[in-house]
């Protein structure tokens, strides 16, 4: 069983069902409305979790009920939450999400509390990372804190997976020196590279530029395409399960997640491993929700026999 330490984003999150998306200037009538426990981060906590992992959370939310309940939602899935910061005078993060008939969404985020802790906050859970064979971070939260999570990691043989989003055309040279995988989609895989990634050739460019920015690891994710890998000396693409989708939300935190309770430290089983995340995406995409489609390790296991 892997250990697991996440850096990130803590959302509630305000669902939107809707016919399809709303266009500017235009209103429309929802389908239903529901909230659920998200955030890139806290999701992609939950998905380690539920596969297998054992997880450890660094992260903030607000003095307020919205923090309240999600730091029980994730105490209830067995996460560590001793490194969840309660911030004063601050509202907890959150998230407004519409999907459409099609399964496609769209999303605004309020970060809140977010980005109010820092460097401090994570030198608190040095033990923590010490004690991780994987800390994953996204761009829902402080820089700062990342990459001092990364030193600390790297600095003990620790492997660091960052998830590019949201999306950076710019991303500080010292924090990719500190990330051994990094995992965009495709369209952040454009915005950090200027390659459009259509198939695998033009994942194969993108991976390429990445590498060149310092990273060892590539992963691509590509929706129903699948995913592809990279790693310097193997490449390909592992295909996706061939499913109907109706709400992607969670889909990449989940492949994530899923990833990371799966991967050999070593990285040796760096293709089995992205099949199987795969799969465990291919079950979040066929439900509503963020932490509620988020598939457990029985689940993952019987649709991969």
């Amino acid at each position: 069983m892997n250990t697991v330490t996440i850096v990130g984003s803590i959302n509630l999150d305000n669902n939107l069902r809707v016919e399809q998306l709303v266009r500017p200037g235009e209103t429309i009538h929802a389908k239903e409305h529901y909230t659920a426990g998200g955030g890139k981060g806290a999701n992609q906590a939950v998905a380690a979790c539920r596969a297998g992992s054992q997880t450890h959370f660094i992260g903030a939310v607000g003095d307020d009920a919205p923090g309240q309940m999600m730091r029980q939602m994730l105490q209830n899935e067995d996460i560590d939450v001793t490194g969840i910061q309660t911030i004063a005078d601050q509202t907890t993060g959150q998230a407004f999400i519409s999907v459409d008939d099609a399964g496609e969404n769209n999303i605004i985020i309020y970060a809140g509390a977010n980005f109010d802790f820092g460097v401090s906050e994570v030198q608190v859970q040095t033990v923590t990372i010490q004690k991780s064979d994987f800390v994953i971070a996204q761009f829902e939260t402080s820089s700062e804190a990342t990459i001092e999570a990364f030193k600390l990691a790297q600095a003990s043989g620790v492997k660091t997976i960052l998830n590019p989003a949201p999306a950076k055309a710019e991303i500080a040279p010292e924090l990719l020196a500190l990330t051994d995988i990094i995992i965009p989609n495709e369209t952040e895989a454009q915005v950090i590279t200027g390659v459009q990634v259509v198939d695998e050739a033009s994942a194969k460019q993108a991976a390429t530029a990445l590498h060149a920015l310092g990273v060892a690891v590539v992963i691509i994710t590509v929706g129903a395409q699948g995913a592809y890998y990279d790693d310097g000396q193997t490449f390909a693409l592992v295909p996706a399960l061939k499913v109907h989708a109706v709400d992607t939300t969670a889909a990449g935190d989940t492949f994530i997640g899923a990833l990371s309770s799966i991967l050999h430290p070593d990285l040796s089983n760096l293709a089995d491993a992205i099949l199987l995340a795969n799969q465990a995406s291919s079950i979040t995409v066929q439900r509503y929700g963020a932490q509620p489609s988020i598939p457990y390790q029985k689940e993952i296991e019987q649709l991969s026999k």
